[in-house]
């Protein structure tokens, strides 16, 4: 990519947080129009292709990708959900087990919104005018 040393440095920037305006500011532009200066940094396709090929080599470089976050999730999820037996102060099990709910449901809450089942997206369009797309996934059907 041969971006200009601005550019360069907005998607180091961008790479630290994912901040548009934040990475627009450290990056040097002015903070009264680094919104709208990280929204058409964003936008620029020699911008996104170098943005792309540096979170590539920072996988490869850290080994940590989707998959690797997926799977760990999932791991702690299978965990989180095992009911173990209470044991009293002897060490017998009480017939009571506990698991981790909370833990399980947050698994859970970060597998549903990297498959976009509820989230709320946020859209521009060219004319610059924001709009909130709200999706609401349709129930599956048994039989599906």
């Amino acid at each position: 990519m041969n971006l200009k040393p601005k550019r360069k440095r907005f998607v180091s920037e961008y790479l630290i947080d994912l901040n548009a305006t934040q990475a627009a500011i450290r990056a040097g532009y002015s903070e009264k129009t680094a919104n709208e200066q990280g929204a058409r940094l964003l936008a620029n396709v020699s911008v996104q292709a170098a943005i792309g090929e540096a979170m590539k080599e920072r996988e490869k470089r850290t080994e940590i990708s989707q998959d690797y976050v997926l799977r760990g999730i999932k791991e702690l999820i299978e965990r989180c959900i095992q009911a173990e037996p209470v044991r009293g102060k002897e060490g017998n099990e009480t017939g009571e087990y506990r698991f981790e709910a909370f833990a399980a449901l947050k698994g859970y809450e970060l597998l549903g919104k990297h498959l976009k089942m509820f989230t709320e997206k946020s859209e521009v369009d060219l004319k610059g005018k924001l709009v909130i797309v709200t999706k609401v996934p349709e129930p599956k059907r048994a039989n599906e």
